[in-house]
């Protein structure tokens, strides 16, 4: 985010190419319209600068320069501290990966999206919840009961 440049945006595919990011690697990620629109606004009341990084020191001996990826951390710290609600940039991504997991994407496709070389990274990120067990169960039985097979594996048991 801190890197994230105006040129990077594509508001017509709803994806932002993220330069040099984790492993210093390029890679495409997408943005849902909410998001898409939360930027369009921001960029509306944004400082008009020729500075081509989006995000922006808002006042102090550094405003109107680029925001640091400490400066982002710091911010989210004064937020979890103004709402009382225990939250850090980590835990942001490791939030988004679990509920993306957990609503039937990929590990695979999480692997692209955070940026990791191996997938035993990832899956340090996902962790699944008991929902998604339970309906990963529920679907995998119907398929199998669908099929007949459950009479002989209870014979098994």
């Amino acid at each position: 985010m801190a890197n994230l440049t105006l040129g990077a945006i594509d508001y017509g595919r709803n994806q932002i190419m993220v330069k040099c990011g984790k492993g210093a690697k390029d890679r495409i990620v997408f943005i849902n319209i909410d998001a898409a629109n939360a930027l369009a606004a921001y960029l509306q009341i944004r400082p008009s600068t020729p500075e081509q990084r989006i995000f922006l020191v808002e006042k102090g001996v550094y405003k109107g320069k680029p925001i640091s990826v400490r400066g982002i951390q710091k911010r989210i710290e004064y937020y979890s501290r103004k709402s009382g609600i225990q939250v850090s940039c980590h835990q942001l991504r490791h939030t988004m990966a679990t509920q993306l997991l957990n609503a039937g994407a990929d590990v695979v496709t999480l692997q692209y999206l955070l940026g990791h070389r191996r997938i035993k990274t990832t899956m340090r990120y996902a962790r699944l919840s008991n929902q998604k067990a339970r309906n990963d169960y529920h679907q995998t039985m119907k398929v199998v009961e669908e099929n007949g097979t459950t009479s002989t594996w209870n014979m098994r048991c």
